[in-house]
């Protein structure tokens, strides 16, 4: 009951923050002051929501820290991202053409800060951390990763390898980011530095959503699985490399720091004397 209580409350927010977004078409004062809205509320609303239905102190957004943790998420993010465009404009994948849009940069700065705040609060704050303490990390990591790329097989250009992708570099990572730190913060950082980096900075579609010009007027092209087609470059190969990385690095640190959750086991069974 209280998985149910904490998806509608958050995602009652997130549906309203995203009308909201939508009706203002991309305005960038009202979009950058939407989306930042948006996602300070849905953080509001999430603890207030934990602290109401497992009478506890949300610890895993907790503000004192919160700083520190989303700028190592951020520097992964970005670094992730910066690693991979790379890699695909040495093999002539990507082009920079020229100077793009701070406009479009901002207005994608809300976009991206609503859309990542809530999809980490639902995937990993919710349906990841309540999984885990009943099936354990590995499970749990398995059954949330594969739903978020599930998720992403509704956006434009995507199809099962898209899918694939996106559960394997990010529903994957991101579990294990937030396994080995045990707070929200840096699963966000990493989220964001990666969706901002992708549309924001490198103009680059978005999980196959088009959005506006970042700050370089950049344009992919090539097959698939160098450059990702249409979806953008999270159906790289590159990305998927990069992201299974990454979950690796977070995961041996969960190993390291005794953070994994083993699945739970019935008691046995005692016979009446």
């Amino acid at each position: 009951m209280r998985l149910l209580w904490q998806l509608v409350a958050v995602g009652l927010v997130s549906f309203g923050g995203s009308a909201l977004v939508g009706a203002v078409r991309w305005n960038v004062p009202l979009t950058l002051l939407l989306g930042l809205a948006t996602a300070a509320f849905s953080l509001f609303v999430y603890a207030w929501v934990v602290r109401r239905t497992e009478r506890r102190t949300p610890v895993e957004v907790a503000v004192e820290g919160a700083g520190a943790a989303f700028g190592r998420g951020l520097l992964i993010g970005l670094g992730m991202f910066g690693a991979v465009i790379v890699n695909i404009a040495l093999l002539g994948g990507y082009e920079v053409r020229g100077p793009g849009s701070l406009a479009g940069a901002s207005a994608l700065f809300g976009f991206m800060a609503a859309a990542v705040v809530v999809e980490e609060l639902i995937f990993r704050g919710i349906l990841f951390r309540i999984v885990e303490q009943r099936l354990g990390t590995w499970v749990s990591l398995a059954l949330t990763g594969w739903l978020f790329g599930a998720a992403h097989l509704f956006n434009p250009n995507a199809t099962l390898w898209t899918s694939i992708a996106i559960a394997v570099e990010a529903g994957f990572m991101l579990a294990a980011a937030y396994a080995a730190t045990r707070n929200l913060w840096v699963p966000i950082g990493v989220h964001f530095g990666w969706n901002f980096a992708q549309g924001g900075i490198f103009s680059a579609s978005v999980s196959g959503k088009d959005a506006p010009q970042g700050l370089l007027d950049g344009v992919t092209s090539g097959p698939l699985l160098l450059s990702g087609g249409e979806f953008g470059p999270e159906a790289s190969a590159y990305s998927v490399l990069a992201g299974v990385v990454v979950t690796v690095v977070f995961l041996w640190l969960a190993k390291r720091r005794g953070t994994i959750v083993p699945r739970r086991r019935r008691p046995a069974a005692t016979l009446a004397g």
